[in-house]
Formats: C-alpha cells, sequence, structure tokens
C-alpha cells in the first residue's frame, strides 16, 4: 500500500478492485479546509476515463506490471503474434486487448506489452512511427482555399489527413496517440 499523494502520472494502481492506469494527478490546497488529491485515471479492463477526488490521508495498492519490450510479427485471424525481443519467445495477443492500437501496427514494430498477474493489459506503442504512403490523390493546383490537406492510406490501412505535397510511396510519421500526420520521414 502506497499513499495517494505518492502517486505519479503513468503508475499502475488498484482503486475499487479495478486495475487504473493514471493519467492525471493534481495535488490542490485550497485557501480554506484540508488538501485533497484529484485523480483522472482509467480503467483499463473497461477502458473508461474517470476522475475522482481523494483526501491526502487515503492508501492505494500499487500494481506491479511487468513491461516487455516486444516485436510485432504478424496477425492470424483475430491473434497478433509479437515476439520477445530478448529471448525471441513468441506470444499471441487477441484483437480485443490491442483496440484502437492495431491501425498502428505494422512488421517488426517495437512495442512494449503490459503484463499484470499473467495476463497482458494493454499495449503502448512508440510516440511517433514512420509509414509509407500507400494511397493518396494528387494535389489539383489553386486547390488551397480551405484547409490544405488531403486524404492518405499508409501501410497499415489507416487513412490520415496530410499536406497536399505528400505523394505515393513517400514515407511520413504519424503521432500514434492522435493519429495525425506529424512530419515527412
Amino acid at each position: 500500500m502506497i499513499n495517494i499523494n505518492d502517486i505519479k502520472n503513468g503508475m499502475t494502481v488498484i482503486f475499487n478492485n479495478n486495475l487504473c492506469l493514471i493519467i492525471d494527478f493534481q495535488h490542490v490546497k485550497p485557501a480554506r479546509g484540508p488538501a485533497f488529491i484529484r485523480i483522472k485515471y482509467k480503467n483499463i479492463k473497461t477502458g473508461a476515463i474517470l476522475e475522482e477526488t481523494f483526501n491526502s490521508h487515503i492508501k492505494v495498492e500499487r500494481a506491479h506490471v511487468e513491461r516487455v519490450s516486444m516485436s510485432y510479427l504478424y496477425n492470424q485471424g483475430d491473434k497478433y503474434v509479437f515476439m520477445n525481443t530478448k529471448d525471441y519467445s513468441q506470444l499471441e495477443v487477441d484483437k480485443d486487448i490491442l483496440k484502437d492500437n492495431i491501425k498502428y501496427l505494422k512488421e517488426n514494430l517495437e512495442v512494449e506489452l503490459n503484463i499484470y498477474e499473467g495476463n497482458i493489459i494493454n499495449i503502448n506503442l512508440p510516440e511517433k512511427v514512420e509509414y509509407e504512403v500507400t494511397q493518396t490523390m494528387d494535389a489539383v493546383k489553386g486547390n488551397t482555399s480551405g484547409s490544405a490537406s488531403k486524404d492518405a492510406t499508409i501501410e497499415t490501412g489507416l487513412v490520415v489527413k496530410v499536406p497536399l505535397f505528400i505523394k505515393t510511396g513517400e514515407k511520413i510519421i504519424i503521432n500514434t496517440s492522435d493519429g495525425k500526420y506529424s512530419s515527412r520521414a
């Protein structure tokens, strides 16, 4: 058990018998009254993002999550196969665990799997990943009255908005947290 004051962003704890990832932590000291802690967290099982306020004397249980570096190999139906980069063992992960991260997976992408009590709870992708543009329309000269962007399909099938100068076959960098174009590779 740890004091609620010792919680930090990114830490995994157990609230109300649920495994939760801390997204935002604020220690609030009002002018009058005792200090309190406001926490925004993600329930790992349901994916719901919740916010709660606690007194500063509360204790919570810290969950010891193992982070394993893996490399994505391929998918086989609803199973996605990853290889441990240290001992080369392979692990199948169900698509329900990967959720929206599936659209960013490409062959040999280095990811981090979080394992709690022998179960994979989620996957951490790199912040930015390089992809090849497989399809995009050519820019029409003078077509910049609105926002100067167009749709492009990347090698995983994900469609992203890119600037007009990006062409099919070019490499671009995508921010995996919001799915937006970042820069040319």
